[in-house]
């Protein structure tokens, strides 16, 4: 195991041993009900004070206006049908766009068997929308608007600042999933006009199933679970304390870490997209340079089929994706490539490698051996078969 190199930390990240020390108290000694009014129960409630003031400040918000979750799902989720549901009499038409994670545009889905309408606006050939076309598709109508921070395949990173500004001019309510975003760029509420942001611990080094979701103060949205007065009634049941002692700590180190550690990233995905497509028949998917999260790779190589890459490259010790991990084992080809221009045969042969922490410049050089190589090989087979 010592000798795999991990680079999809898009799909999760090793639990950083510094957030693993914070949940340890509440596993143990403070395992109190933070609901409960006992001795026990006094630093739980006041740890769930504390983790809520370090959410709300890394984003600009105000501590009211965090609510915890399971995670970026359940979040991009109570966001969109609450928010929808909760101000239907103003209008039932959504806009997105087609890159989403699956987490939205199924939420989308179940509101269309309502009988809302969703417009879904084209990208470019990198990924982006077009801040134009939202202006011009924004009806009376409209209700909402939610647009990705950046893309968990392609890295895409948004317009954010521009659509925010957009929908507050029209009165529109602006959610966005920041699940790829958070910790890796710079994001403010307040600045960047955003009613409501969706994050999930397990993408920064804290533990899988807890999340956030911020609610601008005055929105109204439906509850997501009925049953007790947790997260001010609109999200009942007991609290997954240690988890959420977990994610503020991997925040605040996310946070200190900030603008370095993200550069140290973005020049190995530099050299690690530079060495990819010196392949015969690479590509890249997506932007390059600013435009783009700091540790996403994506590459087509033409003639390759993406999961027979990937169990070779399983065998050889590297660990990467071909997409979303929400979509492993799937058979269509990625959405988010077909939506950029790719064909069938092209999306099906790509390589979604993301670097983090942990990786490191010999990791890099390793990868693009073992890439190229397996590539070579397969060709090699393909060629063989065809004659």
């Amino acid at each position: 195991m010592t000798n795999l190199v991990y680079m999809d930390h898009a799909a999760t990240t090793k639990l950083d041993s510094r957030a693993f020390e914070a949940m340890v108290p509440f596993l143990t000694e403070d395992y109190g009900n933070p609901s409960s009014i006992y001795s026990i129960s006094r630093n739980p409630k006041s740890m769930l004070r504390k983790t809520r003031d370090i959410v709300a400040k890394a984003i600009n918000a105000k501590s009211h206006e965090v609510y915890f979750t399971s995670g970026g799902t359940e979040a991009n989720n109570w966001a969109i049908k609450g928010i929808a549901r909760a101000n239907q009499s103003k209008g039932r038409h959504i806009i997105s766009q087609k890159t989403e994670h699956h987490a939205v545009l199924s939420a989308l889905d179940s509101l269309a068997r309502e009988g809302y309408e969703i417009t879904l606006l084209n990208v470019d050939n990198e990924g982006l929308v077009s801040p134009m076309e939202l202006m011009q598709k924004i009806r009376p109508d409209t209700v909402l608007v939610t647009i990705m921070a950046a893309n968990n395949e392609i890295g895409t990173l948004q317009p954010i600042r521009e659509i925010g500004r957009i929908c507050m001019e029209k009165g529109v309510y602006f959610h966005t999933d920041a699940v790829q975003a958070v910790g890796a760029i710079s994001l403010d509420v307040e600045e960047m006009c955003i009613d409501a942001l969706s994050m999930s611990a397990h993408k920064f080094y804290g533990p899988k199933g807890t999340g956030a979701l911020y609610v601008r103060g005055g929105i109204l949205i439906d509850n997501l679970l009925d049953g007790g007065s947790q997260e001010k009634g609109r999200r009942a049941g007991t609290e997954n304390v240690a988890g959420i002692a977990g994610m503020a700590r991997a925040l605040e180190i996310a946070l200190e870490l900030g603008d370095e550690e993200n550069l140290r990233i973005a020049r190995l995905r530099d050299k690690l997209t530079d060495g990819l497509l010196q392949i015969p028949f690479a590509k890249l998917n997506g932007p390059s340079g600013a435009m783009r999260l700091p540790n996403n790779v994506n590459v087509s190589f033409d003639g390759i089929e993406g999961e027979e890459l990937l169990v070779s490259l399983d065998i050889a010790g590297l660990l990467a994706s071909s997409g979303s991990a929400c979509t492993s084992g799937a058979l269509d080809p990625s959405h988010v490539l077909m939506a950029i221009g790719n064909d069938k045969e092209l999306s099906r042969g790509s390589l979604r490698l993301t670097l983090g922490r942990e990786n490191t410049e010999a990791d890099v050089e390793k990868a693009i051996k073992i890439i190229d190589s397996t590539i070579s090989r397969q060709r090699a087979l393909r060629n063989g078969r065809n004659r």
